[in-house]
């Protein structure tokens, strides 16, 4: 198959910090996954397994800003 991944897909209900999450994870070169997967291997205790670089609560809340007024140019609209 072309397209098979590794692992199965999983489904996990998460409110809109999943957009956060993947925009901050975007400006440092990574994505989303990778930071679930490191959260999950450190909080099991896997060996060699480290916290993810967290971003400052700064550029947390500039990329709530910038799509929030991406959301209201586009309701100008």
């Amino acid at each position: 198959m072309p397209n098979a991944p590794k692992t199965p897909a999983r489904q996990v209900r998460i409110g809109d910090e999943w957009l956060d999450l993947g925009d901050v994870a975007s400006s440092n070169n990574t994505d989303r996954a990778a930071i679930v997967r490191d959260l999950i291997a450190w909080y099991l205790r896997e060996p060699g397994s480290k916290l993810p670089t967290r971003p400052t609560r700064e550029v947390v809340l500039e990329f709530r800003r910038l799509r929030d007024e991406a959301a209201a140019a586009a309701a100008d609209q």
